[in-house]
């Protein structure tokens, strides 16, 4: 065959490989309700005329110690970390895919072997000895005539963004874990000072009821009554403290220190603050589809969607060009060396498989349908969690407004319940009924505030607020420590890629 007929079919080969591409393209798995999906309850819960940036939503309760602590575990929490490597492992996955684009054969090899031959008998016996050399370059390169490795890349690109968006909602999660830990924290320590006030006052009441009874101006029942108020008042200050130690614990690991004190946590003596309203920037289902674990289980969607071509292109046959070089020489007298180019079009077609590759198509669809499937109930379970979560606040909100109508009522009647009984115009029942009342309420509502702002945490955390971060996803020391043990290329520091599929979250801006 002529060299100008041989490089035309190549040029063709390569101008028609990669123009079919198999399998379903990407189509958002989205249902029609969430572009008219709103909830009464967030219009309640949020007030469009402050709008901070729900990127970092804890900045409405001007707490520094809060904002410092969310800086800590931005830089230190261990999960936050592995879940960025996980981005830079799908990084280089997407990196093997995409080699798919050039030769997958690229082979230098090399002989050099020694021959001792020994032919005995007949009438030309052989007795020798020498040295054969050869080397040789193999270069095979299947066209991506089906779209197999554009598919490929595809999927792993999806992956790749999945991956980013699931370093996102661990964002996400750990910062409203923080913000909800260092709260209860400061609760429990507000608990523990209402429970040992109430137990110095409970002590004194017992230790005048004492002096009553032995002095003859009391009956044993109101002494024994007083002791055992103080005392189960008291016994509650090692559960709390016990509470105390474990929240302080656990923050301390979210933040990436060993258990221990705390020197960013002070005890701080006032109420938690109070956010009355839950203030949002955009409407709730817009909000709802920016989730980054909803893009994630989207773009999970994508890669599989891709996933289902690159198993239909085994139905196909495959179309490669093959080419080797090889050179050959021995230590023979009189032998002669050999130089072989080899080149040409190979095609491989599997016709008799039995149902393995319709069978393997039909796995990956269901797969996919499995995926779709997951998206649309993470989308109602999104929904699910910001409704309950601003319910919550509401009633919450409401909860609050009462005890603290009724904090102030059991103190006035325990000072009245006091003045009764000195005046001997009461018995003593009648003041420990205040005062454990007192305590009840006193404790009821701080919990109240307490349900309050877990409810506005969690209200964010359902809307996906927190979920940027400026920071690298490896830190330097751990870059300086890969880079040490491992040629990285720059990739752990270099920019995202750009998407190479019809990016599926893009209808949602």
């Amino acid at each position: 065959m002529r060299p100008d007929l041989n490089r035309f079919l190549l040029c063709a080969a390569l101008a028609l490989g990669g123009c079919v591409r198999l399998g379903p393209d990407f189509q958002s798995p989205a249902e029609p309700w969430v572009d008219h999906w709103n909830t009464p309850n967030l219009d309640h819960a949020s007030q469009r005329a402050l709008q901070p940036d729900i990127r970092q939503w804890w900045e409405i309760f001007a707490d520094p110690t809060l904002d410092q602590l969310i800086a800590e575990a931005d830089a230190n929490n261990s999960s936050l970390k592995i879940v960025g490597l996980r981005v830079m492992e799908a990084r280089a996955q997407l990196g093997i895919a995409e080699s798919g684009r050039y030769p997958q054969l690229q082979q230098i090899s090399a002989d050099s072997v020694y021959v001792h031959r020994d032919q005995s008998g007949g009438r030309n016996p052989v007795d020798s000895r020498f040295w054969q050399h050869s080397a040789g370059f193999d270069v095979g390169w299947e066209l991506d005539f089906w779209g197999r490795f554009s598919r490929a890349i595809e999927a792993s690109d999806a992956s790749y963004f999945a991956a980013e968006a699931n370093y996102d909602d661990a964002l996400v999660l750990l910062r409203a874990q923080v913000a909800d830990s260092y709260f209860a924290l400061r609760t429990t320590q507000a608990r523990l000072r209402v429970a040992e006030e109430n137990a110095r006052q409970q002590q004194r009441n017992y230790e005048i009821t004492e002096k009553l009874f032995k002095s003859g101006q009391t009956a044993e029942l109101d002494l024994q009554q007083a002791k055992t108020q103080y005392l189960g008042t008291l016994s509650s200050i090692p559960v709390l403290q016990d509470q105390l130690g474990r929240l302080r614990n656990a923050l301390a690991v979210l933040i990436g220190q060993p258990p221990g004190e705390l020197p960013l946590v002070v005890e701080n003596i006032g109420l938690i603050p109070l956010v009355d309203r839950a203030v949002l920037q955009d409407v709730p289902a817009q909000l709802l589809l920016r989730r980054p674990d909803v893009r994630a289980a989207e773009l999970n969607v994508a890669a599989q969607s891709a996933l289902v071509g690159v198993a239909e292109t085994d139905f196909y046959p495959s179309l490669s060009l093959l080419g080797s070089i090889v050179w050959s020489t021995d230590t023979l007298s009189g032998s002669s060396r050999s130089l072989d180019l080899i080149g040409g079009p190979s095609l491989r077609w599997n016709v008799f498989d039995y149902g393995r590759i319709s069978n393997n198509v039909r796995v990956q669809d269901a797969r996919l349908q499995q995926l779709i499937e997951a998206y649309r109930d993470k989308v109602r379970q999104a929904a699910r969690e910001a409704d309950d979560a601003a319910n919550g606040l509401i009633q919450a909100l409401q909860r609050e407004r009462i005890l603290r109508e009724a904090e102030g009522a059991a103190k006035r009647s325990l000072e009245l319940a006091n003045a009764l009984y000195r005046e001997g115009y009461s018995d003593f029942q009648r003041v420990l009924d205040a005062q454990r009342a007192l305590l009840d309420t006193q404790d009821s509502y701080l919990v109240s505030r307490n349900d309050a702002v877990s409810n506005v945490i969690a209200l964010y955390k359902s809307l996906g607020g927190g979920w940027y971060s400026a920071q690298a996803k490896v830190d330097p020391a751990t870059r300086r420590q890969m880079e040490q043990r491992t040629d990285w290329d720059g990739l752990l520091s270099e920019p995202q890629p750009a998407a190479s599929y019809p990016n599926p979250v893009s209808h949602h801006d």
